[in-house]
């Protein structure tokens, strides 16, 4: 039995301008002095890591990980949410991931899809020099705008979908092969794989490629209403990494599931900081704990109400109460 690694902070949320957010040494730092034993790096931060550098250079990827060991931390994995964003984007959302991507690749989606793909293969290397297991990213959404059929979909839409999506998802999943690194998508609302099914949809039509696995977030259940336990007992073979996020979910007479447009403050489904929502994390940890799950357990905060260092803060003491370390024998060899 393995005992889960962490506590870890994804510092996608927390990187700034201001020290000590400013860069990766300052925010190491930081991030240890809370008690934090790893940390996940997302790879479009230039104040983090340049990632073709990263790609292409072994020293440098020594030093990264020299500043992260000297702070008494380990790198848990690189994320590539925002570009894996731009390798599958339906045109309605063109001008609104522009903004994603170099300038250079603005109003051009074919230019902008071949940037981001070529990230991702950088991103596999990068992965491989800095001896990393896993990696985390988007779907992308090429079918999202359909996901409330109306009017209905054209017959063969989905499998033609998702047949696109497998096309261009496999050349970046070859990469990750010969890297020897598992691509872990995060399974999320507003990308083409958002629940079970459509990661199956997604498995099959890329012949059920060795390195596509998942991200697990229970807060994006909570949020379209789906069995977060159950998932972890259906897909626990393909889970390799964890998001540690909370959630809450109060339907009303005026807005449910959808949100009615309003800001999350207002919402039904909210993000919350760690103990402050409706997760049941002990029954996610035992699960996991029971399942072997190979890799660390990483805070993502993202909450509307709780201020970002105070989340951090106590994101680190929960994670550390929550990991089971499992038994070295069963409780009742005392009768053997």
């Amino acid at each position: 039995m393995k005992t889960i690694k962490g506590p870890a902070i994804f510092l996608a949320q927390f990187m700034g301008d201001q020290a000590p957010f400013n860069n990766l040494k300052n925010i190491c730092a930081w991030a240890a002095g809370l008690g934090y034993k790893g940390i996940q790096v997302p790879s479009w931060d230039i104040r983090c890591i340049d990632l073709q550098k990263a790609a292409e250079s072994k020293t440098y990827c020594d030093e990264i990980k020299g500043i992260v060991n000297a702070a008494g931390l380990e790198i848990s994995e690189l994320t590539s949410h925002l570009q894996g964003q731009l390798v599958a984007s339906h045109a309605a959302y063109d001008s609104a991931f522009d903004v994603f991507a170099p300038a250079a690749v603005h109003n051009n989606p074919q230019a902008r899809t071949e940037w981001a793909t070529q990230q991702l293969i950088f991103a596999a290397k990068a992965s491989e020099n800095l001896a990393l297991t896993a990696h985390a990213t988007f779907s992308g959404a090429l079918l999202w705008h359909t996901v409330y059929p109306w009017p209905q979909r054209k017959a063969g839409s989905v499998k033609d979908g998702f047949a696109e999506l497998a096309k261009r998802w496999t050349p970046i999943l070859n990469a990750f092969d010969q890297a020897g690194v598992d691509l872990c998508y995060e399974i999320h609302p507003g990308e083409d794989l958002h629940d079970g099914i459509t990661f199956e949809r997604f498995l099959k039509a890329a012949n059920n490629h060795p390195r596509a696995h998942i991200l697990y977030d229970p807060s994006h259940f909570v949020l379209q209403q789906l069995n977060y336990l159950d998932y972890i007992d259906i897909y626990h073979q393909h889970i390799k990494m964890f998001h540690v996020k909370d959630a809450e979910f109060n339907p009303s007479g005026r807005s449910g599931v959808y949100g009615g447009y309003q800001d999350w403050i207002d919402r039904p489904g909210r993000f919350r900081s760690l103990g402050d929502g409706q997760v049941n994390f002990k029954a996610i940890f035992s699960k996991l704990a029971q399942y072997d799950f190979p890799g660390w357990a990483v805070l993502e905060w993202e909450c509307c109400l709780k201020h970002p260092e105070d989340g951090a803060r106590e994101g680190a003491s929960f994670i550390k109460n929550h990991i089971i370390r499992v038994a070295d024998r069963a409780f009742d060899d005392f009768a053997g």
